[in-house]
């Protein structure tokens, strides 16, 4: 997946690239160190987006529990070097989902909008149920 990095800003890419080993090992204890503090996340659940580099860090941990043979399969960047698009596969309670996190990153490489969509409904549904269960109360309260 090295090959994306060539069409990225530098700052991007060592972000992304940091990005992929942590996810690699399943550990996101360095995460809140590439997020931006006003970064914001945008559910495939949920109509608003939940701002905060805390909230970001939270869920994105949560998510990397919730996921069983999580794999990425292919990258896409836009030509401005600061948007990547990747593609996933992972299982949720049985269910299996394909996915595309769509990440933004500002000029110093700071992740400052993480979207994630999420097919086909089922696995959508077995996603969400998951997430809920685990953060519904602390969502509950940053939505409001």
């Amino acid at each position: 997946m090295s090959s994306i990095n060539s069409l990225l800003q530098p700052a991007a890419a060592e972000t992304l690239a940091q990005w992929h080993r942590m996810v690699a090992a399943g550990d996101l204890s360095k995460l809140p160190e590439l997020l931006d503090p006003a970064a914001v996340f945008r559910s495939p659940m949920a109509h608003t987006a939940y701002p905060g580099g805390q909230t970001v860090n939270l869920i994105l941990n949560t998510v990397l529990q919730v996921f069983e043979d999580f794999t990425y399969h292919r990258e896409l960047a836009t030509a401005d070097g600061l948007n990547v698009v990747l593609e996933f596969s992972a299982k949720v309670a049985s269910r299996e989902l394909k996915g595309i996190d769509m990440i933004r990153f500002d000029e110093t490489g700071k992740i400052v909008e993480f979207e994630v969509m999420v097919r086909p409904m089922s696995g959508l549904q077995a996603l969400g149920e998951e997430m809920g269960r685990r953060l519904a109360p602390f969502l509950a309260a940053k939505s409001r």
